[in-house]
This record gives structure tokens, sequence and C-alpha cells, in this order.
């Protein structure tokens, strides 16, 4: 929150004292979601594990996407360095979900994707 200073008590690139600056930490974990989201098809990702009952597997998200293995795979690894994703492994095989502790803030954004 701002509040204004009169005009009076301002000082040249001073106009509003700000009294709630967002900590350091919580300005680079909101940084890292937004980064994680830059990309379209991650968007896109994040809106079919939202939306899946289950977990998908690595597979069906190859064949949605038509991309290679590796670059999905790069993907879902930015994914869950962000912390939006788990995985769970079944033989050869991963499946992807959303984890299930997001943040509230991490949530709401992602329940707005389209």
């Amino acid at each position: 929150m701002a509040t204004a200073l009169p005009a009076a008590l301002r000082t040249k690139g001073t106009c509003c004292v700000i009294q709630d600056r967002p900590s350091e930490r919580r300005a680079d974990a909101t940084a890292g979601l937004f980064r994680a989201l830059a990309d379209p098809t991650r968007v896109a990702i994040v809106s079919i594990l939202r939306d899946a009952k289950d977990p998908v597997c690595i597979c069906d998200l190859v064949a949605t996407f038509e991309l290679s293995q590796p670059t999905v795979s790069h993907h879902m690894a930015r994914l869950r360095e962000a912390g939006l994703v788990e995985s769970i492994r079944s033989g050869i095989w991963a499946f992807y979900r959303l984890r299930r502790d997001l943040p509230a803030p991490a949530r709401r954004v992602i329940d707005a994707i389209p």
C-alpha cells in the first residue's frame, strides 16, 4: 500500500511512502512462477494437468504437442523446478500432476488460465 505525501513534503523522486514492500523471497518465488509459465507450451501443459482427473503420462504430452520427448521433458523439468508439478514413476514411464500442496497464489494463477 502506498500513501501519497502532501505536496509540501514531497521531494524529487518521492511522491508517496511505500509501506508494504513484498519480501525479496516472495518476489523471487513469484517471479519464478511467472518464468515457468512464460512459455505457451508450459501454460498449455499446466492447463491440461489442472483439468486432468489422474496423472498424465509424458507419452500423452509428447503426442498432444507433437514435440520430441526430450523437449517435453525439458518443459516438465522447468515446471518441476518451479514447484508446480510432481512426477510419479511407473516402470519406464513418468506421470505428472500438479502438486497438491501448491501455495494459494500459485493456485490462483493456474486457475485463471483459460
